[in-house]
């Protein structure tokens, strides 16, 4: 598919045990029916041709000419379609060693023989009395005719027009400590598929969800794990078709247990790429000893099944409580830790009102409780300028108030128009000057402050405004400690949120009035009605669309077009094509110029999956281009 994801499912057709030609029918049904969706790798189960519970009819020769034949029929089947397809099947080798083993088939071809290297033989698995385990050394065989084709469980099947490479390995290869998948996904495959047949007990269907999850997470792949279905012999046990569908730890689509669905989804080989990247565990495999073969089988299809969430940072709705106070709880034992550290007897805060000071005196509050220091000794300063607001300002007391912190007003107005006077400056000239001499003063207020109460001054600034550089440098861009440091704006309203409903009461409905006020930095005067005119938003853009920005490059290492592609897809028609381009070329013009404003941004501790402080996740030349990034912008 485009921009880096492939379409994979995993499905268990209507099967009857011991009927390798009916088989054959179902598979190619089923093989039909994913090439109109699109499929580009489609996983049956384990032995999918004649049914694992075949018993001792596995030990017949005519069934097992009969699956050859039915692979014959299927790898027809395939002529012109672009998908790789992974079916099982017993084969015998010279000698009559049999094994059990998936045969891989693209365009009219098998295109390799995988053997289980894992042999089961213990309680309900009796595998041993049929199958010798894969051999160490591949080799080529014979399947019929003169078509000769490589056996040998260390296949990697390689798109390399577009870097896509699978591997195979079979039902208990995923259970054991040294599995084929821990060795091929680490040296090249960003894909493994297994066809399994797994018995459905109490209790087992969570456990497979785990170690699924797990092999997909260790190796940095996505995993497409097949299940045997309904139609296996029931004479001992019953399986259920639960199939599986993992990407780097995370479940992508899972089918059900009896559902008799197929399971559906689309991997993202480019975030697998760019997590292996930072891995060093991780290589190409040069000097392994690997058998890769040639297959073409991505096509260009169109994102349709991947669910793209529109705020990544922030949990969905199941999660809420448990991750907001998972997050609240990491924010208040930073802060606790370097109040203690430091020997602090205050903490000094400035709160606007708006949603970034609430959450930062929040916070602050939780860190004092956990210390059994009074309230009183958080020092809340409310420093009314130019463009602050009747609501800001009574947001800000109402909150303070409520909080029980000691509260400080210091209006800036006249010490700031002072300052102009000093540096010769005209107060009509409403420029960056005009805005960032009241930063900087209200900075120097709180550090004041603080000295003379032998404090910290608390940062309220957020990750999104770091990325974008939306603050005054040496103004609320600085601070002791920065405790919203690695939180985006879109993560920041719903744990004030969060803390409301929390706390309930007066702190709810102050809470919300702060969550409902538009976002701004109050430096300009209010309009004639006396309401904010200057509107974040309004200047550098939505924040929920440059929090979509900054998760997709960060934490997924997209390109400008993939991250173009996902936002259009994931926000559909609330944003015009023009209006995403428009502000992707401003996240990526400001994003790459204020890179210095990072570099000496105070201590923060990192909470998610995504940080921009200079010490820790995110390392970066202050002088780097954007170039690169804005030509691929301007092609869009």
């Amino acid at each position: 598919m485009k921009h880096g994801f492939i379409k994979a499912a995993a499905a268990a057709p209507d099967l009857r045990v011991g009927d390798p030609a009916y088989n054959a029918d179902k598979i190619i049904e089923a093989i039909r029916a994913q090439a109109a969706k699109g499929t580009e790798v489609l996983v049956f189960p384990e032995l999918s041709l004649c049914g694992y519970t075949c018993g001792d009819l596995l030990l017949q020769p005519l069934l097992k000419e009969g699956c050859l034949n039915a692979l014959k029929r299927i790898a027809e089947a395939t002529q012109g379609i672009k998908m790789l397809v992974f079916v099982g099947l017993p084969f015998e080798l010279r000698g009559g060693k049999v094994y059990n083993c998936a045969a891989a088939i693209c365009d009219g071809e098998v295109k390799g023989i995988i053997p289980k290297s894992n042999i089961p033989n213990y309680r309900e698995f009796y595998e041993r009395r049929y199958f010798v385990p894969a051999p160490e050394e591949g080799e080529f065989v014979t399947l019929w005719e003169d078509e000769s084709v490589y056996f040998g469980w260390d296949c990697i099947f390689t798109d390399e027009e577009h870097g896509v490479s699978v591997a195979c390995e079979i039902c208990e290869d995923l259970w054991v400590p040294q599995s084929p998948c821990s060795f091929l996904a680490p040296t090249k495959a960003q894909i493994v598929v297994n066809l399994s047949a797994s018995n459905e007990t109490v209790g087992k269907h969570d456990y497979r969800r785990t170690i699924v999850s797990a092999q997909s997470g260790k190796n940095i792949c996505g995993y497409v794990y097949c299940n045997a279905g309904i139609g296996e012999s029931t004479t001992d046990c019953v399986y259920a078709g639960n199939h599986m569908i993992y990407e780097d730890g995370s479940r992508l689509a899972e089918a059900q247990p009896f559902s008799g669905e197929p399971c559906e989804a689309e991997i993202d080989v480019g975030f697998l790429n760019y997590e292996r990247s930072r891995n060093n565990a991780f290589h190409d495999g040069a000097g392994e000893e690997y058998s890769e073969i040639p297959v073409s089988f991505v096509g260009d299809g169109e994102l349709s099944l991947r669910k793209v969430p529109r705020m990544p940072f922030v949990p969905s709705e199941a999660d809420m409580g448990e991750r907001g106070e998972l997050i609240h709880s990491m924010k208040e034992h930073e802060l606790a830790r370097r109040l203690r550290h430091t020997g602090a007897k205050t903490a000094v805060i400035g709160v606007s009102g708006g949603l970034d000071s609430t959450l930062a005196l929040l916070v602050t509050a939780r860190a004092f409780e956990l210390l059994n220091k009074p309230r009183e000794d958080i020092i809340a300063v409310t420093m009314p300028g130019f463009g602050t607001t009747l609501k800001t300002k009574n947001n800000s007391l109402s909150l303070m108030q409520a909080m029980g912190a000691t509260v400080k007003t210091v209006n800036i107005a006249q010490t700031v128009l002072k300052h102009f006077r000093d540096i010769g400056h005209d107060p009509e000239q409403l420029d960056a000057t005009y805005e960032n001499a009241q930063a900087r003063y209200r900075t120097m207020v709180l550090m004041d402050i603080a000295g003379e109460t032998g404090g910290l001054v608390i940062g309220t600034g957020d990750m999104s405004e770091l990325a974008l550089g939306w603050c005054t440098y040496n103004g609320d861009h600085m601070s002791m400690y920065g405790v919203n440091a690695s939180i985006p704006k879109t993560l920041v309203k719903y744990l004030v949120s969060y803390e409301g409903k929390r706390l309930g009461g007066r702190m709810e409905v102050v809470l919300k009035s702060v969550v409902n006020t538009e976002i701004s930095p109050e430096l300009l005067p209010p309009d004639g009605e006396g309401n904010i005119a200057q509107k974040t938003e309004d200047i550098v853009g939505p924040y929920e669309l440059h929090d979509f920005f900054l998760y997709r490059m960060l934490r997924c290492g997209d390109a400008p077009a993939k991250i173009y592609a996902l936002a259009r897809y994931a926000f559909g028609d609330d944003y015009s094509a023009a209006t995403v381009k428009k502000w992707l070329k401003v996240f990526y013009k400001r994003f790459f110029s204020q890179q210095f404003k990072r570099s000496c941004s105070p201590d923060g501790v990192k909470v998610g999956s995504v940080s921009l402080s200079p010490r820790g996740d995110w390392r970066m030349p202050s002088d780097a281009s954007a170039a690169l990034w804005l030509e691929e912008v301007e092609k869009l």
